[in-house]
């Protein structure tokens, strides 16, 4: 009995323990989510009649998803029975990166990684940076179908065509010449060019290269940088890479937009097709003007992300300058601050902005201000908490045996080594800035009415819920999934930069 039991944990902590394993179940059950939804809306259950292209997306998801299942049971045998995964499962990875017709981020990341046996942080953000280039290439080309398109269309595609291409080969060179301490000298002239595709908004382009540059540098020194941890850590979080994919790609997509989405087409109204069901010239059908509600959530991804981010960044620099003062100093120094910043914390965030807003008029520069004076409080109270931590460690005695000023101390020794709680609650409480962004908008309080942003469009699709519910439908789930994809960002990078996690 006990042995049998041993053998039970043994296997379970032999599966757990498997990166590849524990991908493989995650994907399975995303993608028979993904597989039973567009079932459900093949059918239209009131005219009793079957959508056919969208039961030929289900069946082709379908088709992957049961592949996908087989592959989680031929990875589970092969570590039950030779404690790794066999080099034929392996191949049989390829099988999956053709689901990227589909779309099915899930599946083609899977395929990516399970075709490689050592996987070096580098090489999973180089997939998820190709990947990205690909979607983003994909969600334009749409616009092929509208009745016309912006006058930079074209030679945007070419220009994302070509990035994709470099960033195909990128791909292959890591995979090649990347190991896990090691990166081969000549990559250096490829780390540059991926550095100036970044100018298309996709991040993962400009953290490959400045990894890729971070490794050469320090080829032959086995020690790990705390960052180059981070990395690892993050690159094997399945659910946290997902997260930030899908933050980068609607950055990129925001970025990209400028040159090939009419913007005409999101704010100009066009009475000949008004209440448009959705269809491939206007995938998310048009609203009750004749605006086209693709590109309005394309559009309004930007104004949600510009004031996610700024309203976040605004109170991390503020609190956190104050929060280090107060806690370095101490005192007298630490009462007063803290006590006035314990009055402004009295008063809810989200009355705070109404009350600012109300007072100074309902616009993107006012709503940013309104929703970063609430959060101040929050991050000061957390850097006050992290310095008064490593205030007390000796390097921070050293320093100051050295003569180093207080400034020094501050911002050079104190600060730096404070900011990992930070950045970990900024990324979680991004996802509640577009919440309140949002929801402000929606009462009439945040972004001008006629701006395209999320709230306002899911205002406009609130009226016409029981006649064309995809008006609400579609603007809700975008916030759904960007509030997620955050919170799984955040969740990631608290278990990557917790050394008591590890």
């Amino acid at each position: 009995m006990i042995k049998k039991l041993l053998s039970k944990q043994e296997t379970k902590h032999q599966l757990k323990s498997s990166h590849e394993y524990s991908q493989a179940s995650f994907t399975w059950v995303i993608s028979l989510t993904l597989t039973v939804i567009l079932l459900l809306n093949s059918f239209d259950f009131t005219g009793g009649t079957i959508k056919p292209w969208v039961f030929t997306v289900f069946a082709v998801y379908a088709v992957f998803t049961v592949i996908q299942i087989i592959l989680t049971l031929l990875i589970r045998r092969d570590l039950l029975s030779q404690g790794e995964i066999r080099r034929s499962t392996r191949m049989l990875g390829c099988i999956q990166l053709l689901s990227i017709v589909t779309g099915n981020l899930f599946t083609v990341a899977f395929g990516f990684n399970l075709i490689k046996k050592q996987k070096p942080p580098e090489y999973s953000i180089a997939v998820y940076m190709l990947l990205t280039q690909l979607f983003v290439i994909a969600v334009s080309a749409l616009n092929l179908f509208k009745p016309y398109v912006s006058n930079t269309f074209l030679p945007a595609m070419a220009v994302l065509l070509i990035i994709a291409v470099i960033h195909l080969v990128a791909l292959i060179l890591v995979a090649r010449y990347v190991k896990a301490d090691y990166a081969h000298p000549g990559l250096t002239w490829l780390a540059f060019p991926l550095i100036l595709t970044a100018i298309t908004g996709n991040i993962f382009a400009l953290v490959l290269g400045i990894n890729l540059l971070a490794k050469i540098r320090k080829n032959g020194n086995p020690a790990m940088t705390r960052w180059g941890d981070v990395w690892v850590k993050l690159t094997a979080n399945s659910t946290a890479m997902s997260g930030l994919f899908f933050v980068i790609f609607l950055f990129c997509l925001s970025v990209s937009s400028l040159f090939t989405f009419d913007y005409s087409m999101a704010i100009d109204n066009n009475y000949s097709a008004i209440l448009q069901r959705p269809s491939l010239a206007y995938p998310f059908g048009t609203d009750n003007f004749g605006r086209d509600l693709f590109s309005r959530i394309v559009f309004g991804a930007r104004i949600s992300l510009i004031v996610g981010f700024a309203s976040t960044a605004i109170p991390v620099v503020i609190g956190g300058v104050l929060g280090a003062i107060s806690g370095y100093y101490g005192r007298h120094t630490d009462n007063i601050i803290m006590r006035l910043l314990d009055v402004l914390y009295a008063i809810p965030g989200i009355l705070l902005a109404i009350a600012i807003i109300a007072a100074f008029g309902a616009n993107t520069v006012n709503l940013i201000l309104a929703l970063s004076v609430g959060a101040i409080p929050t991050y000061a109270r957390t850097m006050r908490a992290n310095v008064l931590l490593v205030s007390t460690f000796e390097y921070i005695d050293a320093a100051r045996a050295f003569g180093s000023s207080n400034f020094s101390i501050i911002f050079k020794h104190i600060v730096p080594n404070s900011l990992a709680p930070m950045i970990v609650k900024s990324t979680l409480t991004i996802g509640a800035a577009v919440i309140s962004t949002s929801s402000l908008s929606y009462l009439g309080l945040g972004v001008e009415p006629h701006i395209p942003e999320w709230g306002n469009i899911l205002k406009i699709g609130s009226t016409y819920l029981e006649t064309h519910s995809y008006l609400a439908i579609y603007p809700g789930l975008a916030i759904i999934a960007l509030v997620l994809s955050f919170n799984f960002l955040g969740d990631g990078l608290r278990d990557a930069l917790d050394p008591k996690l590890d």
